[in-house]
């Protein structure tokens, strides 16, 4: 039993005492304890050992006392278990030497057993909700196809992945034939965190903004659709598209239960997009939490009070930044526990 449900009682529309809050990346690089076992060990030795990935996934909880675990691992794990090699370099981010640009690269990519090739992210999970002990809700997730396909071809980050445009717009079948290996493989890797004890998850769509409306549908969202379609059933599915805002509506008939928004769209104007089924999570600029500590209780007040009473999260409109202070993002949450709606 959960002695916080805030999390899922809000993605399911139900009236809760207040707001629940958690940050995106709130496992990891602004916390000094997080920095200790970086220090220690390398990237991917952190996600693949359930201790590491365990300790690092409480910390947040412990520290800044928000309403939910996010597990912590990366994205990139799923490429890495379909067959290309993927190096986290500190400070430069992922970099991925043998990317696919041709019908002859996509033969080195497969879909995987993700029981036997991810089993250690299970094993985490298994371990997270152990040390939880129903404190708060365990969030699973996985990038979305389109965004994972964005490091497969271009084979590092960019700011504008035309690489990876290209790539689906001279060779659209197959791109379409690797998102669907994605797809696939995403779909089994979150039932897989479900069944080890997930309480929702959330698929990461970090590049969906760089697409036209028309684009994200033919290259994200119809891949999106079918990871909902298979796990929103089983628990409550949150979808993040950064910079995707124009397809709000579209991303709501999903079914998904919990739609992620940043903060360059209006709350109302999100919520008008979205309709009223559907529970609005974030949308609070990171960049902000580097502000005077009564600048962000009086913003955060702001923000609440646009989205009003009902079917929001409070969260950031992206991940935490690394340089901001661990009080900082405690005055983030505890302005949003204190807060209630009049």
């Amino acid at each position: 039993m959960l002695q916080n449900d805030l999390l899922l009682r809000t993605l399911r529309g139900e009236t809760t005492e207040r707001t629940p809050v958690w940050m995106m990346r709130q496992a990891g690089r602004y916390l000094p304890e997080y920095m200790v076992l970086r220090e220690k060990y390398g990237f991917f030795e952190r996600c693949q050992t359930p201790e590491l990935a365990c300790e690092i996934t409480l910390q947040p909880v412990d520290i800044v006392g928000v309403d939910a675990a996010i597990l912590f691992s990366d994205i990139l794990v799923v490429p890495q278990a379909m067959g290309l090699e993927v190096q986290l370099i500190e400070s430069k981010g992922p970099f991925l030497p043998d990317p696919v640009k041709t019908a002859k690269d996509l033969t080195r990519v497969r879909v995987p057993d993700v029981h036997e090739t991810l089993g250690y992210v299970m094993d985490a999970i298994k371990l997270i909700k152990q040390e939880l002990n129903g404190r708060v809700p365990l969030i699973g997730f996985a990038g979305a196809p389109w965004t994972l396909l964005c490091y497969m071809v271009q084979g590092k980050g960019s700011k504008t992945f035309d690489e990876a445009k290209a790539f689906c717009y001279t060779q659209p079948e197959l791109a379409h034939q690797l998102l669907q290996m994605i797809t696939d493989t995403t779909i089994a890797y979150l039932k897989a965190q479900v069944k080890a004890g997930a309480d929702t998850v959330q698929i990461f769509d970090s590049w969906g903004g760089l697409l036209s409306p028309h684009d994200f549908e033919t290259f994200s969202l119809k891949y999106i659709r079918q990871i909902v379609a298979a796990v929103k059933e089983e628990v409550p599915t949150i979808i993040f598209a950064k910079g995707a805002w124009h397809s709000l509506d579209s991303m709501a008939a999903t079914g998904a239960h919990g739609l992620g928004i940043d903060w360059c769209i209006k709350p109302e104007m999100a919520r008008q997009f979205a309709g009223n089924n559907v529970t609005l999570q974030g949308n609070f600029d990171p960049a902000k939490l580097l502000s005077p500590i009564p600048v962000i209780q009086k913003e955060v007040k702001d923000m609440l009070r646009a989205f009003g009473p009902g079917r929001h999260i409070a969260n950031l409109g992206h991940g935490i930044l690394p340089n901001v202070p661990v009080d900082h993002a405690r005055a983030f949450v505890d302005a949003v526990k204190e807060f209630r709606h009049a």
